[in-house]
């Protein structure tokens, strides 16, 4: 339902663009996000936007990290720079989905994409 894409290797300081399509049955898409689990943590917010646009940010990311969607294509996005190792985590994205009738919204959660932040 839900492919994640844009994980990798990179360095200290460096950039990655996460990117996260809903696939299947849709009638809209509502709330979106990126979530991510370091070794040995819990899942954490990264980053969420509203079906009208509205964004937030965990502490951790801001000014550093932008999320974006494109609703044309059923994608939504996480521009990360200054990557820090801190940020080596497995990014995770999420969607509320009405397969079929309007305001019925399921969540959905991607596969993950491993982002290792490393020298």
């Amino acid at each position: 339902q839900l492919q994640a894409y844009g994980g990798g290797l990179v360095q200290p300081g460096g950039s990655l663009r996460l990117s996260c399509t809903v696939f299947g049955r849709i009638f809209s898409i509502g709330d979106m996000g990126w979530y991510r689990q370091g070794p040995g943590s819990q899942r954490d917010m990264v980053a969420t936007i509203t079906r009208g646009g509205r964004t937030n940010y965990a502490d951790s990311g801001k000014g550093r990290l932008t999320i974006y969607r494109d609703d044309a294509k059923n994608t939504v996005y996480l521009q990360m720079n200054n990557l820090k190792p801190e940020d080596t985590a497995v990014y995770y994205c999420n969607a509320g989905v009405a397969e079929t009738l309007p305001n019925m919204f399921s969540d959905f959660w991607g596969q993950g994409t491993l982002v290792t932040v490393s020298s």
